[in-house]
């Protein structure tokens, strides 16, 4: 069955935080406590109460638990701990990461990241700590491992055909030291998985519109994913897909060939 088009626009935040969240101002209001006594119970600013209560973060065992005691609501709101997690991807990101996880071949460009599967975890802990707004320690974490695990893609025991494509941009980034670059060597001898460089001077303007990343399930269906801060799209059009894999196409076309991207990047960790 064909995916339909999807456009995400920035995500809201789980349902499930934002309605334990109503639950504890509800109860809060009910029993004329204030934000700063809940707090106070709790070990948290007012601030941070006020952000649980809305959603925007989510509602922690300690502030349930604390809310339960004092407003007496005699187990209803600590239940709510069960169904509550921190999301292990952002929402925009989900079923890309659903049909990632079950790809038999994908193919990546990258004008400025190192991939997420190929990534080390310094490199991702760098990346995750400088998001804005800024995301807290315990998400930072889980997120880091939940991406960390995705590289079990590389060596799955029924092998995933994987080829990356790296703007020369991508290995002169922020945060990528010389255990990153080696990192992507090895993951480059794998033999399920195949690493291009594109240098500076051979860029093409197809090249530098931005990332994307093709997918081919196992009943066939190809699948077009294209990421950016703001938004993203993951499609199974024909005509985009199509059109997708021209553009990488004519950037693979361009970039050097396995071996020769393996000394280019030799070359830039002696220069470190």
């Amino acid at each position: 069955m064909s995916l339909p088009n999807q456009n995400h626009s920035p995500a809201q935040p789980p349902i499930a935080w934002r309605y334990a969240g109503d639950q504890v101002k509800r109860w809060r209001t009910k029993a004329g406590v204030t934000r700063e006594e809940l707090g106070l119970v709790a070990s948290y600013a007012p601030d941070t109460v006020k952000a649980m209560e809305q959603g925007v973060r989510m509602p922690t065992p300690k502030l349930l638990d604390a809310a339960d005691d004092l407003l007496r609501a005699e187990g209803l709101l600590s239940a709510a701990k069960q169904y509550l997690r921190r999301e292990r991807f952002p929402a925009r990101a989900h079923d890309f990461m659903v049909h990632e996880s079950c790809a038999v071949s994908l193919w990546s460009y990258e004008v400025a990241l190192v991939p997420g599967l190929l990534q080390t975890k310094a490199y991702a802990q760098a990346l995750m700590g400088g998001f804005l707004p800024p995301l807290d320690e315990e998400t930072i974490e889980e997120r880091v491992a939940a991406r960390l695990e995705r590289q079990e893609l590389l060596t799955r025991k029924q092998p995933v055909t994987l080829s990356f494509v790296l703007y020369e941009a991508v290995l002169l980034g922020p945060y990528v030291d010389a255990e990153q670059l080696l990192q992507l060597l090895e993951a480059s001898r794998l033999r399920n998985v195949s690493l291009q460089v594109l240098p500076y001077k051979r860029a093409i303007p197809a090249a530098l519109v931005g990332p994307m990343v093709l997918l081919e399930s196992s009943d066939s269906e190809r699948f077009a994913y294209e990421d950016s801060q703001f938004a993203s799209q993951l499609t199974s059009e024909p005509d985009v897909v199509n059109s997708a894999t021209e553009r990488l196409s004519m950037i693979r076309a361009e970039a050097l060939g396995t071996d020769e991207s393996a000394h280019f990047i030799e070359r830039i960790v002696g220069e470190l």
